[in-house]
C-alpha cells in the first residue's frame, strides 16, 4: 500500500469539520484536492471511508475502525518531526483552558529561580492531550479522561467547580449554587477538551446544551447570555472576563488536576516539577473570592423597607 500523509490529513479534517469544504479551509487547499485525497485513500485502502450521501458526511462501518488508527499515525509522525528538531532549552507545559490557575504565576516565579537555565513555558492547546500529542508541549496540564497508553500521568491536586454566568443572571445574586438550580438552563459544553458533560446531572434532569471550542468561544457565549458554564477553579481564576460571574458550585464532585507525558520520553526535571504543583495546591486554601456583582433591585421592591 502506497499511503501518503496528505491523504491521511485530508480523511481527518474531514471528519473533523464535516464537509470538505471546511477541510479545505482548515488545511489551506482546495476542495478539490481534498477529495482527490479522500479518494485516492479509498482507492488505496479498498474501500468507502465516507458516506457523502447526506449534507454532512459521515464515517462509514470501515471509516469508523480506520479514523482512529489515522490519528495515531499522524500524532507520531509529528512527534517525530518535533524530536528531529533542535532541542529546545524551554520546558514546555501544554494545557486547554486555564493552566494552573491561581497557581501558574508562582508555579513560574519559582521555577524561574530554581531552573534559570530551564524557562518554563505554558503553551495553549484545545485538544484532548493539551498539546501533547500535536508536539507543541512536553508535558500536560490535564482535567478529564485520557486513556491512551502512550502516556504517563501523575495527580499533583484538584479544584472545586465553578458556575460561570452573566453577570445579570439570577445565579449572579447567589454566592453559591447547585447542579439541581443550573440544570434549569443551557449549559456551554467543550466536548473536546471541556470538563464538564450532560453526565455531571442526574440523567432525568439533565439540561440543554450549546456545544462550543475553546475557552474564548465558551466565555463569550456566557457573557452574551446564551448559556452558563460550569468549570474548574483554574478557569474562574485564570479567565476573568466582563459580563462574566463565577460561583463555587456546592454539590459537584472536585476536578482532579493531573500532569501527563510521553511514557518512552519524559520531561527533564520531572519529580521536580510535580513536586513544585503539589506543594502549591497543597499549599492553597479551598475556594475562591466571590467577585463583587451588583444587587439588582426589582422595580416592585424599591422604596420598601
Amino acid at each position: 500500500m502506497d499511503v501518503q500523509l496528505r491523504q491521511l490529513r485530508a480523511f481527518v479534517a474531514v471528519v473533523d469539520e464535516g464537509t470538505f469544504t471546511d477541510a479545505a479551509l482548515l488545511l489551506g487547499v482546495s476542495q478539490a484536492a481534498v477529495s482527490r485525497s479522500v479518494a485516492a485513500l479509498e482507492t488505496t485502502l479498498g474501500t468507502r471511508l465516507l458516506d457523502r450521501s447526506n449534507q454532512r458526511v459521515t464515517l462509514t462501518g470501515a471509516g469508523g475502525r480506520i479514523v482512529n488508527r489515522a490519528r495515531r499515525v499522524l500524532d507520531e509522525v509529528d512527534r517525530l518531526e518535533r524530536i528531529a528538531q533542535e532541542a529546545r532549552p524551554e520546558l514546555r507545559v501544554g494545557y486547554a483552558y486555564a493552566a494552573l490557575g491561581k497557581h501558574t504565576r508562582h508555579l513560574m516565579k519559582a521555577w524561574a529561580v530554581a531552573h534559570p537555565a530551564v524557562p518554563l513555558m505554558f503553551v495553549q492547546s484545545n485538544t484532548p492531550t493539551a498539546g501533547l500529542s500535536e508536539g507543541i508541549a512536553d508535558i500536560a496540564v490535564i482535567r478529564r479522561a485520557l486513556v491512551d497508553e502512550r502516556f504517563d500521568m501523575a495527580s499533583v491536586g484538584c479544584e472545586a467547580r465553578y458556575a460561570a454566568v452573566d453577570t445579570e443572571h439570577p445565579l449572579a445574586r447567589r454566592r453559591s449554587v447547585r447542579l439541581e438550580q443550573l440544570a434549569r438552563y443551557t449549559v456551554a459544553i467543550d466536548k473536546r477538551s471541556g470538563t464538564t458533560t450532560p453526565e455531571l446531572w442526574p440523567a432525568t434532569t439533565r439540561p440543554r446544551t450549546k456545544t462550543v471550542d475553546g475557552v474564548d468561544e465558551w466565555l463569550t457565549v456566557i457573557a452574551g447570555g446564551q448559556a452558563i458554564g460550569v468549570t474548574a477553579e483554574a478557569t474562574a481564576n485564570q479567565n476573568p472576563r466582563p459580563g462574566v460571574a463565577y460561583r463555587l458550585v456546592t454539590d459537584a464532585p472536585r476536578i482532579d488536576v493531573r500532569l501527563a507525558w510521553w511514557k518512552d520520553d519524559p520531561p527533564p526535571c520531572l519529580d521536580t516539577l510535580l513536586a513544585m504543583i503539589r506543594e502549591l495546591y497543597t499549599a492553597a486554601p479551598p475556594g475562591l473570592p466571590r467577585q463583587r456583582v451588583p444587587m439588582v433591585v426589582p422595580p416592585r421592591a424599591r422604596g420598601r423597607h
